[in-house]
């Protein structure tokens, strides 16, 4: 085990070579090249007998984990939605990891919880949140989905389900369009209603839910007996970016007394702009929020912002107060223990108190709006030509297209578009993923990893004009 002086020394080599890292993380292939089973080979069976030296240790982390690794934080990264870090989140994260702290309750660090109270409130104004909004750190959306279904199932039940179990409630219904993220499909299932309960509603042609479809499967439901209890709304699906028209939405909740969660994992950063509240119009009808700094707010992963109108119900759903926890000052203070599933919390305040103090608001409005001129820029070259086809409304810094010549069967069409998006992932330079709409296979673009360039867009275009080419001849 090294001794402290050696950690020194040590900590000094790893923060040089993380710095000259991100200083040439575009010479690394964005996709890991490796094979399935590559990894594990090299790793030996057991663990040593003996201690090995960090050095030793330190040159097989670059000779065997460093393949095998995909570069999130690479500007050619293009794919899923980003999980971006940043210089001042890093050096965050060096201290919480430093420090070591388990931060379930006030006394267990009191700073980690002020510091998170008053975070959660900086964010809140920043993204023009209601304010009667009360806001708490979790680890992703999916966990914040889950607190979500889980208070209202208890206030649907009287608070009798934690209690008593299913038994006297089998006739719970939620609701959702066609296009919400498969984290609500999981929550429903943890949380105990059942995935038949889950009611998709269908959507539009900007693939956003149609409140009138949602309000008469909520009155079939009420006609046979059902008992209606939530709907989850999104703000910028996964697959499209679509946007469920709020407003409505959170008006035919009111109307039948359901509670209402609105899922904006990524899209919700995008409301530090106030020309993008648009999409938040009704927020404050809702029962419960959620979006993700880890995605698009330049803070390390992980760290979800999850608000709710009423912190009583969420208290009341997860607290158990055994002996062993108790303190003299529960009563004056926030024990974020009490506010989700987990009983043990790290330090998670405090790379997104360096981001926004190192950013500042102005720096961030800054570069997410270049992340969605850069598409912007993108969509009109797209738009212009006539190989391409725009597959669903452009939203903020996602395009949604495939390349179509006209003339070619829809199955053959897809084959092609597959191979173009492999043969650019294969090149190392970008990372793209895919989705399908309406059965058609559709390449998705993103402009959002933090230190991207409008040069990268640019590559990512001409790749794939490259590789149409090749693709499109062989047919």
């Amino acid at each position: 085990m090294i001794t402290v002086d050696e950690f020194r020394e040590h900590a000094h080599q790893f923060v040089d070579w993380m710095a000259n890292f991100y200083q040439d993380i575009e010479s690394y292939p964005v996709k890991s090249q490796v094979k399935p089973g590559e990894i594990l080979n090299q790793l030996p069976l057991s663990a040593p007998e003996k201690g090995e030296s960090m050095n030793i240790i330190f040159d097989d982390f670059k000779k065997i984990i460093l393949p095998g690794m995909t570069h999130w934080q690479s500007p050619g990264w293009m794919a899923y939605f980003p999980a971006n870090s940043s210089y001042p989140s890093v050096l965050a994260e060096m201290l919480t990891a430093t420090l070591g702290a388990q931060c379930m309750s006030w006394e267990t660090s009191p700073a980690a919880t002020e510091l998170e109270e008053r975070m959660m409130e900086w964010l809140k104004h920043a993204m023009g949140l209601p304010d009667n909004f009360i806001g708490v750190i979790q680890d992703t959306a999916s966990t914040a989905t889950l607190c979500a279904l889980l208070s209202a199932r208890e206030r649907a039940s009287g608070f009798t389900i934690n209690q008593e179990g299913f038994e006297n409630h089998k006739n719970f219904r939620l609701y959702c369009s066609t296009e919400t993220h498969s984290s609500i499909d999981k929550a429903v299932r943890i949380a105990g209603f059942g995935q038949n309960n889950l009611v998709k509603i269908p959507v539009n042609e900007k693939l956003a839910i149609i409140p009138d479809k949602l309000d008469d499967a909520i009155r079939q439901d009420i006609y046979d007996g059902n008992k209606p209890v939530a709907v989850i709304a999104s703000i910028g699906t996964t697959g499209t970016m679509a946007i469920d028209p709020l407003k409505e939405v959170s008006e035919i909740c009111q109307r039948y007394d359901l509670w209402l969660h609105v899922d904006a994992a990524f899209a919700g950063s995008a409301t530090i702009l106030p020309e993008c509240r648009w999409m938040i119009d009704g927020l404050e009808n809702a029962d419960s929020y959620v979006f993700n700094p880890h995605k698009w707010l330049f803070t390390n992963f992980d760290l979800s912002a999850y608000y709710v109108k009423d912190k009583k119900t969420l208290i009341r759903t997860f607290a158990i107060l055994p002996e062993y926890l108790k303190t003299t000052v529960d009563q004056r203070v926030n024990n974020y223990r009490d506010w989700g599933i987990q009983l043990g919390r790290r330090f998670r305040a405090l790379k997104l108190w360096f981001v926004l103090r190192n950013f500042g608001l102005d720096g961030i409005r800054e570069r997410i709006r270049k992340h969605n001129q850069n598409i912007s820029e993108l969509v009109d070259r797209l738009a212009s030509s006539p190989e391409i086809e725009i597959l669903a409304p452009t939203y903020l810094n996602m395009v949604c297209f495939r390349f179509n010549t006209g003339n070619i069967p829809e199955d053959k069409l897809n084959e092609i578009n597959e191979r173009i998006l492999q043969r650019v992932n294969d090149t190392g330079k970008v990372f793209l993923t895919h989705t399908r709409i309406n059965g058609k296979f559709t390449i998705r673009l993103v402009s959002g990893q933090t230190y991207v360039e409008k040069r990268h867009i640019e590559q990512a275009w001409e790749l794939l004009q490259q590789s149409a080419k090749i693709e499109m001849s062989h047919g």
